[in-house]
């Protein structure tokens, strides 16, 4: 082969590889922007939505240290709990809208979330209780009895919290699976700026205390849930036909779908409330749950990008799987976790030197803000883990793969993080930090599992289950008598 001949081979070879990087870079562009069409309105709705609980804590953070660790104990164990049950039950719903837009069954979208309205109203129901007797509930786990008889009332009120969720996941999950999410970004921003002006107004100005707070908060809950149903049964033609009688046809399937969706989801939130349940029974309870209500809510107000990532994560996959490309499903799994894992590291790097600086956001207590401090590395890790962690469950959504996941969560979670910590907290004396060591090992050993199910996972046969998903719930053209449109 001559010198020619050889410097114009090189010349192809290079030329190639140019090619192939161009279409790499603009396969990785292409999804970037598909994935964050989802993930932006996401993060920064789920933002907004649980800064409305952050700036309520703050504005009874200065009404009373009591009323802060009642508020505490009912929003981060009994309302993350119903949390956890129904945007779990409500994560079945974009499963099957998901599969459904990518394979181009658009009318199926609606039926899907009146089903879900009527599956998800009805848990609500069944919850009720929890809310109507958390007082002797509390008393019952070993909660300081002032603490509980706060946490009663405070309760009562969430209760109209937990129905806003009904409409609220649903509503959501419906136009996620679309792309259609931007509106419900502009409604939480709306949602979240009168929120901060009616808690100044009935709890500084009138001086209404906890009930004024509460009153904004719920408010807050429901003025973005009128305006969602307002723009789907006016803005969403091709997938909202109307109420439907079909809607309370085949609700079984989408039960049991919506159920191990549910304990999937739930299993996951409810984990690090038992932090707090835990520290309720150790000395210094109210500095201890201050200090860990802090930690956790900022835990949480993070893991709300992470749960932008894990609806981008679910809609993508959910898409891709429906129009029934595998490739496309693995390399949307590979974006989101990168993109979601990055930025994770980088608040892991800032909130590990921030230290006790951010209790003063919440409180004015020194002892407290000490106790946030010691707390901040595990904070830290905490925030790494749930970069990928969420993500990874999302594509579980995606896919339909709730139930696998729910068990896998009982044993990472319960049977492995929960003793482990207790038993560093028993033999070393670690208090707070040796139960969350141990739940954070959980996390980790539950993300490993993950990552090799998402590994080992044939994704062409998940693309045959899917189409055999969505052909099932089809409906026959014609087929369902509509109330109104």
């Amino acid at each position: 082969m001559g010198e020619e001949e050889k410097e114009k081979l090189l010349h192809e070879v290079e030329k190639k590889c140019l090619e192939e990087e161009e279409s790499v870079g603009k396969r990785v562009w292409e999804e970037s922007k598909k994935m964050w069409v989802v993930a932006g309105p996401a993060i920064f709705t789920r933002f907004s939505t649980f800064g409305i609980m952050v700036v309520t804590q703050s504005f009874i953070g200065h009404i009373g240290s009591t009323e802060l660790a009642a508020y505490a104990l009912v929003m981060t164990v009994l309302v993350r709990f119903a949390n956890g049950v129904l945007i779990g039950m409500a994560s079945a719903l974009e499963t099957l809208c998901g599969q459904a837009y990518g394979a181009r069954k658009y009318d199926m979208l609606g039926v899907y979330l009146q089903r879900s309205w009527i599956v998800l109203f009805i848990a609500s129901i069944f919850l009720l209780p929890i809310y109507i007797f958390t007082t002797p509930l509390l008393e019952a786990l070993g909660q300081d009895k002032t603490i509980a008889r706060v946490a009663g009332s405070i309760s009562l009120w969430s209760i109209g919290i937990i129905f806003s969720f009904t409409v609220s996941f649903t509503c959501q999950m419906f136009l996620q699976s679309q792309s259609k999410n931007k509106i419900i970004a502009y409604l939480a921003a709306v949602s979240i700026s009168l929120h901060v002006f009616l808690s100044w107004l009935l709890t500084v100005q009138f001086k209404f205390g906890l009930n004024g707070a509460l009153t904004s908060t719920l408010l807050a809950y429901w003025i973005p849930n009128f305006g969602q149903l307002v723009f789907i049964m006016t803005k969403c033609p091709d997938t909202w036909k109307g109420f439907s009688f079909f809607a309370f046809k085949d609700l079984w399937s989408v039960i049991k779908l919506s159920l191990s969706s549910g304990a999937m989801l739930c299993l996951e939130i409810w984990y690090n409330t038992v932090l707090i349940l835990l520290t309720g029974n150790m000395k210094n309870a109210q500095v201890s749950i201050d200090a860990l209500a802090i930690c956790l809510n900022i835990s949480g107000w993070e893991m709300m990008i992470a749960l932008g990532f894990f609806a981008a994560a679910g809609v993508r996959v959910a898409n891709e799987l429906g129009r029934g490309s595998s490739k496309a499903a693995k390399f949307s799994i590979l974006i989101t976790v990168l993109t979601s894992f990055v930025i994770g590291f980088v608040l892991f790097l800032m909130f590990l030197f921030l230290r006790e600086r951010l209790a003063y956001i919440f409180t004015t207590d020194l002892e407290v803000a000490k106790a946030v401090g010691d707390l901040s590395p595990l904070l830290s890790f905490s925030i790494l883990m749930n970069s990928v962690q969420p993500v990874l469950s999302g594509v579980s959504v995606g896919a339909g793969w709730q139930s696998i996941v729910a068990y896998v969560n009982i044993g990472c979670y319960y049977l492995i993080g929960i003793p482990v910590g207790v038993l560093l907290n028993h033999f070393f004396h670690l208090d707070v930090k040796g139960i969350w060591i141990g739940m954070l090992f959980g996390t980790f050993v539950q993300t490993v599992m993950l990552i090799t199910i998402t590994l080992k996972t044939n994704w062409d046969k998940q693309v045959e289950l899917a189409r055999n998903r969505v052909n099932k719930w089809t409906l026959v053209e014609n087929e369902e008598p509509t109330i109104s449109s």
